[in-house]
C-alpha cells in the first residue's frame, strides 16, 4: 500500500490513476491545441492577422463522374453558377454507362463555362478515378485547380471565392470542409460527427503546421504542385488515396492553409445503410498505412488515449472506492465539458448539430469501429482486390 494525501492506496490503483491522469492530459492538450484550431484561426482572421489574395485569378474546377447523372443533374448547376469571374468547370466521364454523356451534352449549351473530357472504356487502372482526375488536370487551363465529386453542391455561390482568396504566394494546397446533408437517424448522426471530427482534426492540424490530409469533396491546389510531384504515380496502385495521400505526401506547414468560411462548405448526399457506410470507410482507412509515420502516430495517439481513458475509468470505478470515484469523475467530466464546449461552439460556426449525450458514446465507439472496419476490410481487400 502506497499512502498519498493521508490516503492508502494499492500499487494497481496508483498506477491506473497515474494512467488516466497522463492520457487526460493529453486528450486536454490535442483539443486544445488542434480540434480547437478553427476558432483560434476565425480570431486571427477577425482581426487582421490573416492575409487573403486581392485580385481573382483563374480557376478550374474538376469533378470525375460515374454513373452519377441525377447528381450532376442535381448538383452541377450550383457549381457552373457561381459568382466567379473567370472559372472552368471540367467534368470527366470515368466510364459511365448512365445517361452522363447525353446529360452533359444538354448542359454543355446551356453553359459556356463546361468543358468535357472522359476516361477511354479501356482504361485498366486500379483507380480510373486517379486517371480520370490526371486527364482533367491535364486539360485545365488554370494553375489553380479545385476539386469536388458529382454528388456535392456548394454552401454558397462564394464557394471559389473563398477557396481561391488563401492561393497567396507560396501557398499550394488549401483544405476546405467537405460535409454531409443532415437526415434522420442514427446513423446519420454517427456519419455527420465522424465527419465533422476529421475535419476539425486536419484542419486543426494544418493550422498547427502539421497538415497531412484532405478530401476531395472540397480541396484545392495547383496545377504545377501536382506536375512538379508527379501527381498520383505514387499511389496507383490503391483504389483510394486520390485526395488525402497526395496532400500526406506533398503539403507542409508552409505551403498549405484552410478555408473554414461556413460559404466555404460543399454537402454530399451521405451513405443511407450500414452496409455502404462500412465499405466506403473501409475504403477510406485503406490507405492511412501509406500516410507518413509522423502523421501515423499523431493519429494512433489521439484513439489509443481516448479509449484508454474510457478504460482507466471504468477499472477505477469498478474498485468501489468512494474518494477514488469521486476523483475519476471529476476528471471524466473536465474532458466531456472541454468537448463539448469545443466540439459544438466549432460545430455552432460551421451551423453543425450539436452533441450532447450522444457525444461520449460517438467518441467511445468510433475508434472500436474504424479498427474493426479496418482490419476486416483488409481481410476482404486480400480476398478480392476491388471490394
Amino acid at each position: 500500500m502506497t499512502e498519498i494525501f493521508g490516503f492508502s492506496l494499492s500499487l494497481l490503483t496508483l498506477v491506473l490513476l497515474c494512467g488516466l491522469f497522463l492520457v487526460f492530459c493529453y486528450q486536454i492538450y490535442f483539443y486544445c491545441r488542434y480540434i480547437n484550431g478553427v476558432i483560434r484561426y476565425r480570431n486571427k482572421i477577425r482581426k487582421g492577422k490573416v492575409a487573403f489574395l486581392d485580385e481573382k485569378p483563374g480557376v478550374s474546377i474538376i469533378i470525375c463522374s460515374k454513373n452519377e447523372a441525377n447528381k450532376l443533374k442535381e448538383f452541377l448547376p450550383s457549381i457552373l453558377e457561381q459568382d466567379y469571374p473567370d472559372f472552368e468547370v471540367i467534368v470527366v466521364n470515368d466510364g459511365s454507362t448512365d445517361e452522363t454523356d447525353m446529360l452533359l451534352i444538354d448542359l454543355l449549351k446551356k453553359y459556356p463555362r463546361l468543358r468535357t473530357t472522359f476516361v477511354p472504356m479501356e482504361a485498366t487502372n486500379l483507380s480510373t478515378k486517379k486517371l480520370g482526375i490526371s486527364l482533367g488536370i491535364k486539360a485545365a487551363k488554370n494553375d489553380f485547380l479545385l476539386f469536388t465529386d458529382a454528388d456535392c453542391q456548394p454552401k454558397s455561390k462564394d464557394w471559389i471565392s473563398l477557396m481561391a482568396r488563401n492561393f497567396v504566394p507560396k501557398v499550394e494546397f488549401v483544405l476546405g470542409y467537405g460535409a454531409y446533408f443532415h437526415r434522420k437517424g442514427l446513423l446519420n448522426r454517427l456519419i455527420n460527427y465522424d465527419t465533422f471530427f476529421i475535419a476539425l482534426q486536419y484542419m486543426g492540424m494544418a493550422i498547427a503546421g502539421k497538415p497531412y490530409m484532405g478530401v476531395g469533396r472540397n480541396l484545392a491546389y495547383r496545377k504545377t504542385t501536382f506536375l512538379h510531384h508527379n501527381g498520383f504515380s505514387e499511389s496507383l496502385g490503391l483504389i483510394s488515396g486520390d485526395d488525402d495521400l497526395f496532400v500526406n505526401k506533398t503539403a507542409n506547414g508552409n505551403n498549405t492553409r484552410v478555408e473554414i468560411s461556413p460559404e466555404s462548405i460543399t454537402f454530399s448526399e451521405p451513405k443511407t445503410t450500414w452496409k455502404s457506410w462500412y465499405l466506403q470507410k473501409a475504403r477510406h482507412l485503406s490507405v492511412s498505412p501509406f500516410y507518413t509515420w509522423q502523421s501515423k502516430l499523431m493519429l494512433f495517439m489521439e484513439p489509443f488515449t481516448r479509449d484508454l481513458f474510457y478504460v482507466f475509468c471504468f477499472v477505477l470505478l469498478l474498485q468501489g472506492d468512494m474518494i477514488i470515484s469521486l476523483v475519476v469523475a471529476a476528471i471524466f467530466l473536465i474532458r466531456y465539458f472541454t468537448q463539448l464546449y469545443i466540439v459544438n461552439r466549432t460545430g455552432k460556426h460551421f451551423n453543425e448539430r450539436r452533441f450532447f449525450l450522444l457525444l461520449p458514446i460517438f467518441d467511445l465507439v468510433l475508434p472500436i469501429l474504424s479498427l474493426s472496419i479496418f482490419i476486416t476490410g483488409k481481410a476482404s481487400r486480400r480476398k478480392n482486390k476491388k471490394w
